[in-house]
């Protein structure tokens, strides 16, 4: 899934995203877990929102994403505001060459994006991989009943001056799985007329237990569990709408 042309339209569509509340929330984890971060690589960074924001507060970053056309949109941001970050195109089940970091972080649904079993206890081992030994693993997912009771066979719709969509789920054949067919209707400067463009993306969540079964397997031990931007551990209800788990790296055996 590489975002293609929408990654030319994603900040018109996510003016309400909570980066804010993404950066304050990793640097909560840092303090209360009580560990000393200077670098950080943003796994999924999109167009480097989360990235842009970090840096700002002091971090080395780097920001790696599979779409080169989010990435263009990221270096532009960062060039944009004078911070220094490095922007890598690779695969996050194929991540490879990177030096140890203090952190990483995976937000806005990133690792939903990892639809198989397999490939995502490939994804958690790379993870520990580019962490140096106590290092953090902060991410977020869509939660089971978030799932269940609010994308599964819904279509949702918005309309801009600049940018329309319609959003049709649909749910796949396996637990936590959904289907997602967007077409947009974007405005086109040049031309003077609507462009229409169509995308498709596939996503999957599974439950904490299966996300704390991989993390152990990879080497992490969870710090911290919980749920919408809370800082209180262990804070998930059944209305809670994404789940947010840090983990740190244990020495190795």
């Amino acid at each position: 899934m590489t975002y293609e042309q929408m990654a030319y339209y994603y900040d018109l569509l996510m003016t309400e995203a909570p980066y804010d509340q993404w950066k304050s929330f990793t640097e909560a984890m840092i303090e209360q877990t009580k560990t000393s971060v200077s670098s950080i690589i943003d796994l999924g960074c999109g167009t480097g929102q989360i990235t842009t924001r970090l840096a700002e507060s002091g971090y080395h970053m780097t920001g790696v994403d599979y779409s080169s056309d989010m990435l263009t949109v990221a270096k532009q941001r960062a060039d944009s505001e004078r911070v220094p970050i490095q922007f890598i195109q690779q695969d996050l089940r194929m991540l490879e060459g990177f030096p140890l970091y203090d952190a990483a972080v995976s937000y806005c649904d990133v690792l939903n994006y990892i639809t198989d079993e397999e490939e995502l206890r490939t994804v958690f081992q790379r993870v520990a991989g580019l962490l140096r030994t106590g290092g953090l693993f902060i991410f977020d997912v869509h939660s089971l009943q978030h799932v269940h009771n609010y994308y599964k066979n819904q279509t949702f719709a918005d309309v801009d001056d600049d940018v329309a969509y319609i959003w049709f789920c649909t749910p796949g054949e396996r637990e936590g799985e959904m289907h997602h067919d967007v077409t947009f209707f974007a405005w086109d400067h040049s031309s003077g007329h609507y462009i229409r463009f169509d995308e498709y993306h596939h996503q999957r969540t599974y439950s904490i237990h299966f996300y704390r079964q991989l993390l152990d397997e990879a080497g992490f031990t969870i710090r911290h569990v919980s749920s919408d931007f809370l800082e209180e551990n262990n804070a998930i209800d059944a209305e809670s709408e994404r789940l947010f788990i840090t983990a740190a790296k244990r020495p190795d055996d």
